[in-house]
């Protein structure tokens, strides 16, 4: 079972903003800034471009909606909207909150090593479960 089929299963933890019949909405655990959540269809689905037409807009839809919450409770200058289907084998639409143009492919995911790099979550910070819960409480 994937994470996010045990977190719908209510099997893992997480920091919950928002539930349907179709999909939730939680709390990104290594976001890029904070405020970061992503909405996932309750369906195991591994590609976003499988998802259903009538999904991938209700996904955008609550998007959209917690999106605006987003902008007026954390105050970023844009809000980025990114599905890249790595990391978790499960559809996911990743809702960021912007500062800089170069949030969106921030440096915070480069390790450099000698002279090559890599694109990784590690160096990303993990916020503690209780501001995680803040953050889903201010956008809810």
């Amino acid at each position: 079972m994937c994470i996010f089929c045990s977190i719908i299963a209510k099997e893992s933890r997480a920091s919950f903003l928002y539930e349907d019949a179709k999909c939730l909405a939680f709390m990104n655990i290594r976001p890029i800034n904070p405020g970061e959540f992503m909405v996932i269809p309750r369906e195991h689905i591994d590609h976003f471009t499988d998802i259903s037409n009538d999904l991938a807009g209700h996904i955008l839809s609550v998007a959209q909606r917690f999106g605006r919450n987003l902008l007026r409770e954390f105050k970023p200058l844009r809000i980025g909207y990114v599905v890249h289907g790595f990391g978790v084998p499960h559809a996911h639409l990743n809702v960021i909150p912007l500062h800089d143009s170069s949030d969106i492919i921030s440096a915070k995911h480069v390790i450099v090593t000698g002279d090559q790099f890599n694109i990784s979550s590690e160096k990303l910070s993990t916020p503690k479960r209780q501001e995680l819960d803040d953050h889903a409480k201010r956008l809810s």
